[in-house]
């Protein structure tokens, strides 16, 4: 089974037992719409010209997600900056989808249940694995000194982008880590892509804290 870079972020984004996640739903949000984005750039079916997203290969992936994506992109009326495209990608409810995606290949297990018996709420631990070991497996082996492909160096970069390296691998010299994110392993398009991230969550995160700040005054 091939996954995405996006559903590779949800595996780690998410503790195997209680089907929760390890990370803030802003950060994990921007971190799945930016890996979205970020593969498009790598398959070469977006690049940026200066700072803005523009298609180049409409040829579609056959993969659900990736093909809306680059259909919107496609058909937005004017090009628009990358860290616009994480912000309007990650309020299209993607998360939902990929869990509800990976739990329907036998990945995840979806379990519903309610929070004091009232509020409904999803958990999604983990059923096979075999699949986050693999994706777990390749990311040691870089951080550990082994040479990255483009692919395994974007994931990285885009778990750093989201803070999530902190919690799915804490034991990483941090280095390293900074290393493969900021490195040269990856096109000119994909490095721009995973600073649009760090620009979304900072600016999702300012906009959560001053919505929070006025409703509390």
């Amino acid at each position: 089974m091939t996954l995405t870079i996006a559903e590779e972020v949800v595996l780690l984004a998410y503790r195997e037992d209680t089907g929760k996640p390890i990370i803030g739903s802003v950060e994990l949000d921007c971190a799945l719409a930016g890996a979205l984005l970020a593969e498009l750039a790598v398959r070469r079916r977006v690049d940026l010209d200066g700072t803005k997203v523009v298609p180049v290969d409409p040829t579609p992936m056959g993969d659900d997600e990736l093909d809306a994506a680059l259909t919107r992109i496609a058909e937005e009326r004017r090009p628009h900056k990358a860290d616009w495209w994480v912000g309007k990608l990650r309020a299209d409810r993607l998360r939902k989808r990929l869990l509800t995606r990976l739990a329907a290949r036998g990945v995840l297990s979806e379990q519903a249940g309610r929070i004091l018996g009232i509020f409904p709420t999803t958990r999604y631990p983990e059923l096979d694995p075999s699949h986050e070991q693999g994706v777990r497996d390749r990311v040691e082996s870089v951080l550990a000194g082994a040479e990255p492909d483009e692919r395994t160096a974007v994931l990285i970069a885009v778990v750093h982008a989201a803070k999530l390296d902190r919690k799915a691998f804490p034991g990483a010299p941090k280095g390293r880590v900074k290393e493969i994110a900021e490195g040269q392993w990856t096109a000119e398009a994909v490095r721009k892509t995973i600073a649009s991230i760090h620009a979304a969550v900072i600016a999702a995160t300012t906009a959560a804290t001053a919505a929070a700040t006025a409703s509390g005054s």
